[in-house]
């Protein structure tokens, strides 16, 4: 008998099914009417409005923000200095592997003008990219109304703006994250760790997933995803004057949590607990164990071995969720790279998408929103960490309730429970 997830790899499973198996997985009720509606084709006037939308975003971007493309501008500067023969390491905040920097170099042919319009094109398109990749996850169709929704949604979720504005190369794992665990789904998973392997030579965020690989026991993509960023990053390491500063200058510049300029939009938990007055070494110990939980977590979903997408995402969620807890420094945008498979798993009953507490930890991100008193640049990564910690606990949850519902349901009872005789008219 051919199960539902082996007919869903295969290619043989309507959308409708989907639902029904993502049921059968997390041992609930079948897709509700919503649910259903989401995933029916969107009229074209949707799509519409979801394009006028991107496009708003991109013209504001491009002709109003006085710091567009800023952090893209780090590592173009590199591959500029590396074509004028100096050293890309000599600037601090260029904090990539040299891979990075070889990269950057066709950007670095373009004049200003240009780049200032190609950065919030390219991060739109990258994040609805990122975005129609984690659809199919779930074998959600791409032209489905929950993927209109979720287009026309991203203009006002401000980590959103706010990426696509400065251009920072998270924008790579928010496209490699869902493909990778695409391919993974198809068990291609050479494929996938080549994906990320290239995902870590432009920046190597998507590092905790090479403990998805291991949880897997998938070893041959395990070494493709570190010979890639490796063997690319001494190739680089060959031909630019200097290398050896990114170990000299630029880890010990990464470890310290950057500086003051970095500082004020860290939402990791350390840098919280310690701008709240809780001494450094407390507070990083605190985020410490954070993360060794989460990462806990992250096991512990995965050694519950059923199969389907659920496995993969929430596993791999919760392993870029503890490390976010306890990196140094952590930004609104890294939970991009993590949002849209969640989001997308709304398919499947279980789903942490399906709590209402994940929402609530997006609703301080919404555009247009005035928090009082955490308006401030300086403030505003106490908004961030609301939506982290928050997300990280629902996902916590998410990944550990089945074990602590079936330890609940078998625990022993004692022996003045023995008698199971129903008791009437006690009021």
């Amino acid at each position: 008998m051919v199960g539902p997830y082996q007919r869903l790899l295969d290619g043989r499973m309507s959308v409708e099914e989907t639902g029904t198996a993502g049921a059968r997985e997390a041992g609930e009720r079948p897709d509700s009417p919503a649910v259903g509606w989401l995933l029916g084709r969107a009229p074209w006037a949707l799509w519409a409005v979801a394009a006028v939308l991107m496009g708003a975003v991109i013209f504001n971007i491009h002709r109003h923000s006085p710091t567009v493309g800023m952090d893209n501008d780090f590592v173009v500067k590199a591959a500029r200095a590396l074509l004028d023969g100096g050293a890309p390491y000599a600037d601090k905040r260029f904090l990539y592997l040299p891979s990075a920097v070889l990269a950057a170099v066709p950007e670095a042919l373009l004049s200003a003008g240009k780049l200032r319009l190609l950065v919030p094109v390219a991060g739109v398109g990258a994040v609805v990219l990122g975005w129609l990749l984690a659809l199919r996850i779930f074998r959600v169709p791409v032209r489905s109304r929950l993927a209109a929704l979720g287009v026309a949604a991203l203009a006002f979720f401000e980590p959103f703006r706010n990426v696509v504005n400065i251009g920072n190369w998270t924008l790579a794992s928010v496209v490699a994250l869902p493909l990778m665990l695409l391919l993974a789904l198809r068990s291609r998973w050479v494929a996938a760790g080549a994906v990320l392997g290239l995902a870590l030579a432009l920046k190597p965020l998507l590092a905790p997933l090479l403990l998805l690989l291991v949880l897997a026991r998938r070893w041959r993509a395990l070494a493709v995803a570190v010979a890639v960023p490796v063997v690319a990053s001494v190739l680089a390491a060959l031909v630019m004057p200097h290398p050896g500063m990114f170990f000299t200058r630029t880890l010990p510049f990464l470890l310290h949590g950057q500086d003051g300029f970095a500082r004020p939009f860290d939402a990791s938990l350390g840098m919280i607990l310690t701008r709240l007055g809780v001494p450094e070494t407390a507070a990083y110990g605190v985020a410490a164990v954070a993360a060794v939980a989460g990462t806990g977590c992250a096991w512990a979903r995965w050694r519950r071995g059923d199969q389907g997408p659920s496995r993969l995402v929430e596993t791999a969620a919760m392993l870029m969720l503890a490390a976010f807890l306890v990196s140094r420094p952590s930004f609104d945008h890294y939970l991009l790279v993590v949002l849209p498979p969640l989001v997308a798993s709304v398919a499947l009953p279980g789903s942490a998408a399906r709590t209402v507490w994940f929402w609530i930890a997006l609703v301080p991100q919404v555009s247009g929103l005035v928090w009082p008193h955490l308006e401030a640049l300086h403030r505003r990564a106490f908004r961030d960490a609301v939506m982290l910690w928050t997300v990280a606990a629902v996902m916590a949850w998410t990944c550990v309730r089945p074990r602590v519902l079936r330890a609940v349901a078998t625990m022993p009872m004692g022996p003045e429970s023995t008698d199971r005789t129903p008791v009437r008219d006690v009021f």
